[in-house]
Formats: structure tokens, sequence, C-alpha cells
């Protein structure tokens, strides 16, 4: 592994093709905030804009000016969809929508916590990208309605009958992440013991040492349910939960947490790897019985990317070279599939075989965030090996 020539490889494809890619095709000039369903050239294939795609491309561009370099055209870009997501983004009390259309005109009722979860984080990064306390009065008074929904986060928006209650991973998930996002505007007791809950319900509750698996969904008494939910797994949401727990082990000292945290992820690329075509199922059974998502066996490039960070992590907080052989495993998939001859941004959906699904960069689910973002944190960690 050259980790030299790794690291301008990752540092080259964020900053020479992935960011001039939303740049030049995302901005909305006329009615503000981004377009997010771009076709394989950029062009703009419809003009709805979803509230956690817009939020998640503002703290990205806040990100990139707070950590790489302080570029006016990424805080005018992260500054431009900001102003959007406060004109039209919420109902006046930052509930959040899911989606509006070009103009602002609300769509989708406030039903989903991650419209929250990235607004918050998008306003925490942009409060101190452009020294703005207006920000990050935004962000706070976003995540207290965050956890105040942790509980029952699609609140009165909620179809369940109630006969059947479960819990997901997603939230406790990112709510490892948000909270390192929010480390500056928040008390600090009040954040150790958010990230106590969080560190718990990931590594105790939804990770199951008897099966040596994360599940999506368990009772509300933390019990296994033999039901769709209840065997569900997604081996790209836990890979990725593990990088945010080592970053949370790094940050409160607890070497312990980081190497479980480093166990568990092998674990989960081992059980999600497709040994037949390569990459790493979408959705499996935990008892190997047909699922409902017809799209299990595809290979999105989030859960590839993920990956890549979280086994760079494990090999530089530990030096476990099982870390180090996955993400050389991955890294080789990813850059001939996902990047390939895509230019720009990367392709998303490949069917189980490995071969392009969808001609398109971004949409309702993907928009500037897993790929920037995996590039960013790869390139630090890489340069984090080299200086070792």
């Amino acid at each position: 592994m050259n980790i030299e020539q790794l690291k301008l490889q990752y540092k080259s494809e964020l900053l020479n093709n992935v960011v001039p890619f939303w740049l030049s095709h995302s901005l909305d000039k006329e009615y503000g905030g981004y377009f997010t369903c771009l076709d394989a050239e950029g062009k703009v294939f419809d003009t709805d804009k979803f509230i956690w795609l817009q939020a998640r491309q503002v703290w990205m561009f806040a990100t990139l000016y707070n950590k790489v370099e302080e570029k006016k055209e990424w805080l005018d870009c992260a500054e431009h969809g900001a102003n959007f997501l406060l004109n039209h983004g919420h109902n006046g009390d930052f509930d959040w929508y899911f989606s509006v259309d070009r103009q602002g005109a609300p769509l989708v009722d406030p039903y989903n916590i991650f419209s929250y979860t990235f607004a918050a984080m998008a306003f925490s990064a942009l409060s101190l990208a452009a020294n703005n306390e207006r920000y990050g009065e935004i962000a706070k008074a976003t995540f207290e309605k965050v956890l105040a929904r942790k509980d029952n986060p699609k609140d009165r928006w909620d179809k369940s009958a109630g006969g059947r209650s479960l819990k997901n991973f997603a939230l406790p998930m990112i709510l490892c992440n948000l909270s390192l996002e929010m480390e500056h505007l928040v008390d600090p007791d009040f954040l150790k013991a958010t990230i106590d809950t969080c560190i718990d319900e990931v590594m105790e509750v939804f990770y199951r040492p008897e099966l040596g698996l994360v599940l999506e969904n368990v009772t509300q008494d933390n019990q296994l349910s033999d039901t769709f939910d209840g065997r569900l797994l997604n081996p790209g949401h836990a890979i990725e939960a593990m990088w945010f727990i080592m970053d949370l082990g790094k940050r409160l000292d607890r070497p312990e947490l980081i190497e479980k945290a480093k166990n568990i992820a092998l674990e989960m690329v081992e059980y999600g790897w497709d040994e037949k075509y390569g990459g790493i199922f979408y959705f499996m059974d935990r008892k190997g019985a047909p699922l409902q998502q017809l799209e299990w066996d595809q290979k999105l490039w989030w859960v590839h990317l993920e990956t890549l960070i979280c086994m760079l992590k494990g090999y530089d907080f530990t030096g476990d070279e099982r870390c180090k052989s996955w993400f050389e495993k991955v890294h080789e998939y990813s850059w001939k599939h996902f990047a390939g001859d895509a230019g720009g941004e990367w392709w998303g959906y490949l069917n189980r075989q490995g071969e392009v699904l969808h001609q398109l960069k971004g949409g309702k689910w993907k928009g500037c965030f897993h790929v920037p973002r995996a590039l960013f944190q790869c390139w630090q960690v890489l340069e984090q090996l080299e200086k070792k």
C-alpha cells in the first residue's frame, strides 16, 4: 500500500473532480438552494429539493472551508444553501420538511428526523465557517428537537398502528456523529450524557454479540424480533457507525471502545461481502430468509465509501493488518466500479454483478455528501499514516 500515492489520489479526486462537479451543476441561481437530481452529464432532470440533501451540501462546503482552505467560493456555496433552508426548509419553528419544490413550496411534511439531524450539522459547521452566532442558535434549536423526538422519531407523522413497536438503529448511529459536530455549541456535561447514551445503544443494544452482527431493528425492550424488520441487516450502516464510534473513542481516550468498534466492523464487512461478484450487499437477513427489499443485492456507493473510511481508521488507530487488507480490497472495487469512467461525481447504484444501474450522479437519496466526505476523510487519515 503506497500511502503517499493513495493520499494524493483521494485528495485530487476530491478537489479536482467531485467538488467542481457540484459547484458547476448543482447551484440553483434563480431560486436558491441546490439541484440534486443530476444525470451523468450533470444536467438537471428533476427540480424538487430534499431538505436532508440540501443540508448535507451546506455541511460539506462549510466543512471544506473549515478544514481544508478558507476559499470564498466554498463559503458562498454553503451560505447559498443555508439561505434557502432558512427561507423555505422549515415551518417557521425549525420543523424541517422532507421536501419542497424548486421555489420552496412544501411538498412533504417534517416526518423525517434526518432532515433535522443534517440541518443541525449544517448550521453547526456553518456557524464556525461564517463566524455567525445565529447559525449556531439554529443548530442548537434543531438539535434539541432531534433529542426530543429520539424515542418517537416520526412524531405525529408515524403511520404505525402500534401493534409491533420496534426501535431503529439509524438515529442513535447518526447521533454518535452529530454529537461531535455539535461539540462547540453544547454544554459539555449534557453532550457527554448524550454521547454515553448513544454509545450504549449502538454497542450494547443493536450490536448482538451472540450473533456477531449489528441489527437494524430491535423491540422496545431490546429483544430480537423474528420479522422482516427484526431480521434486517444493513452492513453499510453498521460499518459507518463503527467509524463514528472509533472517532468517539479517540475523542474520549477510550482505546477499548476503538478496539471493539474495529472488530465489529471487521465482522460486518466479512459477513456482508459478496464472495461471488465482489462488493458489499445492501441488505441482508440474519436468518438468510427472502427480503422485502427487492434491491437487497445491489451495490451502493455509500456502503463502500463508508467502509473505506472505517477500515482506514481501524488501521490508523489500531494497526490491525486486517483493516489494511479490507481497505485495499474495497478500494480496488470502489475505484473500478463507482469511480471508473464516471468523471466528476461517482456512480451510485450497481447491480449485483457490478454494472452501473442508473445513469445519474444525484437524485432523491444521493447528493453532495458521501463521496466528498469519504474522499476527504480518507485523504486526512492517509496523511496521518504518512506522518507515522
